[in-house]
């Protein structure tokens, strides 16, 4: 039997097509009980203050990259969204005279508008972003060259190469309202996926790839880049993908309540700790990695009750 259509898209697989037990028990969970979800491959931290919560995050920056050498580099994949990590990891490199010379960044994503990545002089450019926050502000002396910083293209191959010979020490990520990691959406409810969506196995060999992007996908960066303005989003992106998110010794995600909601910070909590995998919550995936670690920021957790505004 077919499952239920989409309550937000119907055209397309999303995690209002779940069991209604899985949406239930992740809806009862507390923050106490979230914290005891940790298991052997997977660790949920709680950070206190919001000024703890993204210097940690951008310590994983510096840990990562005092691994790196000239024969041994080692680079970190890194988003935009959350972007307040990114002006400290700056201050803490210069601080600290760090030499990063030898390391390597990816960003995780970019927009892509008619078949071609936007440019780096795009208002809502990602590149454009890590340049600004963070790369620009280090010192030139102790910086990577240009060469050592993978931005995704539309053409792909360049950047799926620069995963070869390097070690991606940790991806970061945050998580969106359709409960993705870079843009690795739910896929449309078309073809050979009409009645199920593609198997843990299947979208697993996806690798670096244009997308479409679920609906509640381009509302979410409406909302948060553009206040509001959906006709000013592209409906397309680059995203890195599950295979490289595999060659990543760990997957390091970041809740700060400002993204995703307090449902879908518990769902994918609950579906990772109890390896329920399914590919309408594509977040789900990453119950099959090693070594994943959900950061949240305990006062943005908030509470599934219902309250009416």
């Amino acid at each position: 039997m077919s499952r239920k259509l989409s309550a937000v898209a119907p055209g397309w697989w999303d995690y209002t097509t779940l069991d209604k037990e899985i949406v239930r028990d992740a809806a009862v969970l507390t923050p106490e009980k979230m914290l005891k979800l940790s298991r052997p491959g997977f660790r949920v931290v709680f950070h206190d203050t919001i000024e703890e919560f993204y210097l940690a995050e951008a310590l994983e920056y510096i840990e990562a990259w005092k691994r790196s050498s000239a024969d041994n580099p080692v680079g970190i994949c890194g988003p935009i969204g959350p972007t307040e990590q990114l002006p400290l990891v700056a201050r803490i490199v210069n601080a600290l005279g760090l030499d990063i010379r030898s390391a390597h960044f990816w960003g995780m994503d970019e927009w892509c508008i008619d078949g071609k990545e936007v440019p780096a002089t795009h208002p809502l450019s990602f590149e454009k972003c890590d340049r600004e926050l963070c790369f620009n502000r280090i010192d030139k002396k102790l910086r990577m060259s240009d060469a050592n910083l993978h931005f995704p293209k539309a053409d792909t191959r360049e950047y799926r190469a620069s995963w070869s010979g390097v070690r991606c020490a940790v991806m970061q990520g945050g998580q969106g309202d359709v409960k993705h990691w870079a843009f690795n959406d739910p896929l449309p409810r078309t073809g050979k996926y009409k009645s199920a969506p593609p198997t843990p196995s299947e979208y697993r060999k996806l690798a670096t790839r244009v997308v479409n992007l679920h609906p509640l996908t381009i509302a979410q960066n409406a909302r948060t880049s553009g206040g509001g303005n959906i006709s000013m989003v592209p409906t397309q992106a680059i995203s890195v993908g599950p295979v490289e998110t595999w060659l990543s010794e760990k997957v390091s995600i970041w809740h700060a309540g400002s993204h995703d909601n307090p449902f879908g910070q518990r769902l994918t909590c609950l579906m990772i700790a109890k390896r329920i995998v399914d590919t309408s919550v594509p977040m789900s995936l990453l119950a099959d990695h090693p070594n994943v670690q959900f950061n949240y920021l305990r006062k943005g957790i908030g509470s599934c009750e219902v309250t009416m505004h």
